[in-house]
């Protein structure tokens, strides 16, 4: 098996990526603007606090993890938070999931971060067998309230 590449997000990415990001929306059954997809973007190339990581194989993308480290309030330190990990379907099951997520640990530990964090639907089985191996399990809950949803 050709070995899998684990780099920085650059800006000749940006088809491989779209082609990507497009299947995780697909995935998540989640449908954005063309400028949420480009501001995205920008951002993981930019200076900002977002970062990027991509899988490579034989020259092509074949996965990608985003993070943000980020200040909390519960320590001195930052926290980073994984938001969005995908692998190509063609690619799961080798181990390239694994290896995004611990090159966010080693990114995260550079920035002095003391924690990782993510989360998945709770009926992701395939990813959650790779996450109940590499983290653990929070006893915590999500909630969310969009902007335009009336609270009552």
């Amino acid at each position: 098996m050709t070995e899998t590449l684990i780099r920085p997000l650059h800006a000749g990415d940006r088809a491989q990526w779209n082609t990507l990001w497009a299947d995780y929306l697909t995935f998540y059954e989640t449908v954005l603007a063309p400028e949420i997809t480009d501001t995205l973007f920008e951002r993981l190339l930019g200076d900002g606090n977002h970062d990027a990581l991509v899988a490579e194989r034989d020259g092509k993308l074949i996965g990608f993890v985003h993070y943000l480290p980020h200040p909390t309030t519960w320590s001195t330190a930052p926290t980073c938070y994984l938001e969005d990990l995908y692998i190509a379907s063609t690619a799961r099951g080798g181990g390239v999931g694994a290896k995004l997520i611990n090159a966010v640990y080693e990114a995260a530990e550079r920035a002095g971060c003391t924690n990782v964090y993510w989360h998945t639907h709770d009926d992701n089985t395939t990813a959650r067998r790779l996450y109940d191996r590499i983290g653990v399990l929070s006893n915590f809950v999500r909630y969310d309230k969009r902007k335009w949803e009336d609270q009552r």
